[in-house]
């Protein structure tokens, strides 16, 4: 049987599973099963491919971030992050939604997660939201926007996936998405100031009360300063970052701010465990399926299309990969989207002569926006199941703040001397910069 059909009939089988509601990991096993009884591939190859998948040392680094989400929130130190916000942004128009989004900036850069960040914000802020009159749709929309900033700021695990299975930069991934990351956070409050409800505005809080809460909030706000100090100054890889950042909580933040905690601890770790096996399996089952589109050439069906439109011009690749992108992860996850998809990716990269780091961040925030998109939207969907809002009010509370994706993606596209700024004068070697022959400075590739 041609490649073609049997790509269209792995796709079709896996569309079916999971319209059926089959989880993602199954569909796409249905898939590849499906392309290895009709070609020449044999089972023992797709096992392989489903082992190879998982076994990455970068990919160790998503359980440790996990699981310092998963001690911040359930230790209750992330209170203390909720009143520093509250002082820094509570009076201004908006209120608590401004809270919201100062809140996942600072969270964000601690879990890595944008469904820790979901299930973190909705605990905290979704009751006080609701208790001072925010609409449930509304509370629900911005909790899921705000929360799609851990998804680009370090320690971003969708980075981290990127990074490991396209062979780019993870540091270099986790300061370009800076820029984008901040965009989202200032646009998102910028609408909440504009066009968002005004909601109850605290008094100013006088600089003694921000000390003191900012001194309050020291000991967790020192995570992403761990994190970060010591993956750029090379001190420690990403994974060894997040073995660290658990240190640091375990040994010095519970200590502190919460000594009754530590009983508790043998469950969170477990709790961090389990949620690891979710996106562990898809990857190794995404990993599979990606192996067989490119073992049938279905990458090079898309990356010759792509380029029979858009030649060798970078942005109008990065325009069409946002469409295709925005198309498929508004049915799966950003995860399987990136392993399947990596190999079409790396082909258009090459082709276009575009720097990886610019087009892993420019993905990385279309498969972010794609999280409060329909049908699938499971930041959005998780939202909504928290504040106890239909999903379809979710969405239509969620549908203008996605101008504020499209400016930020757009942005990414075509600034990319602005995107790659910070890594380029941090860690210069991880966007393709290399040592000057002269002896002094870095030379970096237009």
């Amino acid at each position: 049987m041609s490649a073609p059909i049997v790509l269209a009939l792995m796709s079709i089988c896996f569309l079916s599973f999971g319209y059926l509601g089959v989880p993602v990991p199954f569909s796409l096993m249905a898939g590849v099963f499906v392309g290895a009884f009709l070609s020449d591939v044999s089972l023992a190859a797709i096992i392989q491919k489903i082992f190879d998948g998982v076994d990455s040392e970068a990919l160790l680094a998503i359980p440790f971030f996990l699981l310092v989400g998963e001690l911040m929130s359930s230790a209750n130190v992330v209170v203390r992050i909720a009143n520093l916000s509250v002082s820094l942004v509570g009076h201004i128009r908006g209120g608590l939604s401004q809270v919201v989004v100062v809140f996942s900036m600072f969270f964000s850069e601690m879990s890595g997660s944008t469904t820790a960040d979901v299930a973190v914000m909705s605990r905290a802020l979704g009751g006080p939201m609701r208790r001072e009159g925010y609409e449930p749709a509304f509370i629900a929309a911005i909790i899921a926007s705000a929360s799609t900033i851990a998804a680009l700021v370090p320690p971003s695990i969708t980075a981290v996936v990127y990074g490991a299975v396209g062979n780019v930069s993870i540091a270099g991934l986790f300061m370009a998405g800076v820029v984008p990351g901040l965009m989202i956070g200032f646009g998102l409050m910028i609408y909440c100031y504009f066009f968002g409800p005004s909601g109850l505005r605290k008094p100013r809080a006088p600089l003694r009360q921000v000390v003191f809460a900012a001194g309050d909030a020291a000991l967790p706000l020192m995570i992403p300063v761990i994190l970060l100090g010591g993956i750029l100054t090379g001190w420690f890889t990403p994974t060894e970052a997040g073995v660290v950042a658990v240190v640091w909580i375990i040994l010095v933040v519970i200590p502190a701010l919460n000594r009754g905690h530590f009983r508790k601890i043998p469950y969170d770790f477990c709790l961090a465990g389990l949620i690891f096996s979710l996106p562990l399996i898809t990857i190794g089952a995404a990993n599979a399926f990606g192996w067989m589109l490119a073992y049938l050439r279905g990458a090079s069906y898309i990356a010759d299309m792509i380029t029979s439109i858009a030649g060798n011009d970078p942005h109008l690749i990065m325009l069409l990969m946002v469409l295709l992108f925005t198309v498929v992860g508004d049915f799966i996850e950003p995860v399987p989207t990136i392993i399947i998809f990596m190999p079409l990716v790396n082909a258009l990269t090459e082709a276009g002569d575009i720097n990886g780091v610019h087009m892993g961040v420019v993905l990385i925030a279309t498969l972010a926006f794609g999280l409060i998109t329909p049908p699938y939207g499971l930041v959005l969907l998780m939202a909504s199941k928290f504040v106890g809002v239909s999903f379809a009010k979710a969405l239509r509370a969620a549908l203008p703040i996605y101008v504020v994706f499209f400016a930020t993606i757009a942005f990414a596209i075509y600034f990319p001397s602005v995107v790659l700024w910070l890594p380029q004068h941090v860690l210069p070697e991880s966007v393709g910069c290399f040592r000057s022959p002269a002896g002094t400075g870095y030379i970096c590739p237009k």
